[in-house]
């Protein structure tokens, strides 16, 4: 599938056609490809906060994961088996992912503020054949570790993943791995319940070049960084994906967030398309650029939480450079979005990607005319969507409706379509709490606060908040005999922090007599929600 020109929005959308491969394997068929055709092209250069620097070629990538490729094979790793891969932003985690890939086996890629709990929840639902992650996090695999056990470091009873890559590289055969098989498992926060597995087959790890396509706009002379974290489905589009379908160079940074810091390896590479989330631009449309040379920085993307458009054009008055918000989930990756060719409306997600068609559903699942908020849809098939919810059926044909004998994924984002096709994002239909890019489920919050021995019943909901879109505010009703002030608010926040992802803490809580409720007893935690973004919208 051949890249075409995008002069023109309309004309580009009219023209493309999916032309999809029978068989893809990414390890194979782009990593290895791009070795054969362009083995010195640089696909990696990895920096650190210490000023620590790692470059890697296309021809040492294929190599490097042959061999951790050949090392999971002898270890009983093969085609279909799921491996947790809970690495930092080091070189091993895109080395990792494409020795998986080219063995058929499905990555499932986590965050490291995952706890033992979350841990031992995802190697259990995915039936986990192996894991891969680093020294500091070995602790929290005790009990629950597959035999075939990998460490970026040392551990008692890991196999060391530095002594594999050391190791010499033997002939490989990768797998044949149909379009439809099952290629990469995310895990993502639901409304209710426990985290839900979304399946992706190959096909998606094939279609999300589109969107690197139109949306990036690469080419092997790029230099693309996105700052996401590996355990997100955006580390996988917009850091190896997309760019290495393209044949881009990605910088990988390891290091807390340096608003200052980010401008000097801006420079220092080169980088040519820059990927941030919203809440990351805030802080750096606040910096000074200073003396610091960004002239071949051409483009500036965000996804995951909506971008202020003061904030877009602040940072094309600070940088010249345009900033093009886009919109996806889980479940659909990149499928609304700005486009360099297009003009950009202030506040809007932008236009579907060429090959998508995106309707806008009432509450009857009929179509909405322009400039009405309705339900936004995703026509079927589409090969950039998920297989679906792991091992889950009935939520995977819940998110389904027929309409007129078509199929539509129904995403749960309220939007409103104008005239000219531009959609604007209205909010969630479901309680899914979007904080920093991170969703974050009610439940998995009010679970963790039902733990603590002061707690009746709680709700969480989204609350706005300028820094990072929403945060999270639990409304607590605590038990007799407790009384809620600021000290043991301060040990509720802590307490979430331990017994869950420490980024799912309650930020704000209220202590209240009482919760909302249906007259089946349901908490209405949209009630909680609109009060917070009316009270939100009063203050500003």
């Amino acid at each position: 599938m051949e890249r075409p020109p995008m002069e023109d929005y309309d004309e580009a959308r009219a023209a493309f056609r999916w032309e999809l491969p029978s068989h893809f394997n990414f390890g194979r068929d782009v990593v290895d490809r791009w070795a054969r055709e362009r083995p010195d092209h640089p696909a990696l250069i990895w920096c650190d906060a210490e000023g620590r620097e790692r470059r890697f070629t296309f021809q040492e990538i294929a190599e490097l994961s042959d061999r951790l490729a050949l090392a999971l094979l002898r270890g009983g790793v093969g085609k279909g088996d799921r491996a947790l891969v809970m690495l930092p932003r080091v070189p091993e985690w895109q080395i990792a992912m494409v020795a998986l890939l080219k063995i058929g086996a499905v990555p499932v890629p986590c965050i490291e503020m995952l706890t033992h709990k979350d841990v031992a929840y995802r190697v259990r639902n995915a039936e986990v054949a192996a894991v891969i992650v680093s020294e500091a996090q070995v602790g929290k695999f005790e009990g629950i570790a597959p035999a075939s056990r990998y460490v970026l470091g040392e551990a008692p009873g890991w196999t060391s993943l530095g002594e594999v890559l050391r190791s010499g590289t033997e002939a490989l055969e990768p797998a044949e791995v149909a379009a439809e098989d099952p290629a990469v498992l995310y895990y993502t926060s639901g409304s209710t319940g426990e985290p839900k597995g979304v399946t992706h087959a190959a096909r998606a790890l094939f279609a999300w070049r589109v969107s690197a396509w139109y949306w990036l706009d690469l080419g092997p002379e790029d230099v693309m960084w996105c700052t996401a974290d590996t355990g997100w489905s955006k580390a996988g589009t917009s850091v190896l994906f997309g760019p290495w379908s393209c044949g881009a160079t990605v910088v990988f940074h390891h290091g807390p967030f340096d608003p200052a810091g980010r401008y000097e390896i801006l420079e220092r590479y080169g980088v040519t398309v820059f990927c941030a989330a919203a809440t990351e631009l805030r802080r750096l449309v606040l910096e000074e650029v200073g003396g610091h040379d960004l002239s071949r920085l051409r483009l500036t993307v965000s996804a995951g939480e909506l971008v202020n458009p003061e904030i877009v054009q602040a940072w094309r008055r600070k940088t010249g450079v345009a900033l093009l918000d886009g919109y996806g989930q889980t479940e659909t990756l990149m499928t609304v979005l700005n486009y360099p060719a297009l003009p950009v409306k202030p506040g809007s997600m932008g236009k579907p990607l060429p090959g998508t068609e995106v309707p806008v559903l009432d509450e009857a699942c009929r179509p909405q005319p322009p400039d009405t908020a309705g339900e936004l849809a995703i026509r079927l098939p589409n090969p950039q969507l998920m297989l679906g919810y792991w091992r889950d059926p009935e939520r995977t044909a819940g998110a389904i409706v027929e309409i007129d004998g078509d199929h539509y994924f129904r995403t749960s984002d309220r939007v409103r379509q104008d005239g000219e096709g531009y959609l604007f994002h209205e909010g969630r239909s479901d309680d899914v709490i979007n904080s920093a890019g991170y969703r974050i489920g009610p439940m998995e919050v009010e679970n963790a606060l039902a733990e603590h021995p002061a707690v009746a019943e709680s709700a969480a909901v989204a609350s706005p908040d300028p820094d990072r879109g929403e945060v999270v505010k639990a409304f607590v009703v605590l038990k007799p005999g407790h009384s809620g002030d600021a000290r043991l608010a301060e040990a509720l926040q802590a307490h979430c922090k331990r017994v869950t992802g420490p980024y799912k803490y309650p930020r704000r809580l209220a202590f209240v007599e009482e919760l909302p409720k249906t007259p089946t007893g349901k908490i209405r935690r949209r009630l909680l929600r609109e009060r917070e973004f009316a009270e939100g919208q009063a203050a500003s």
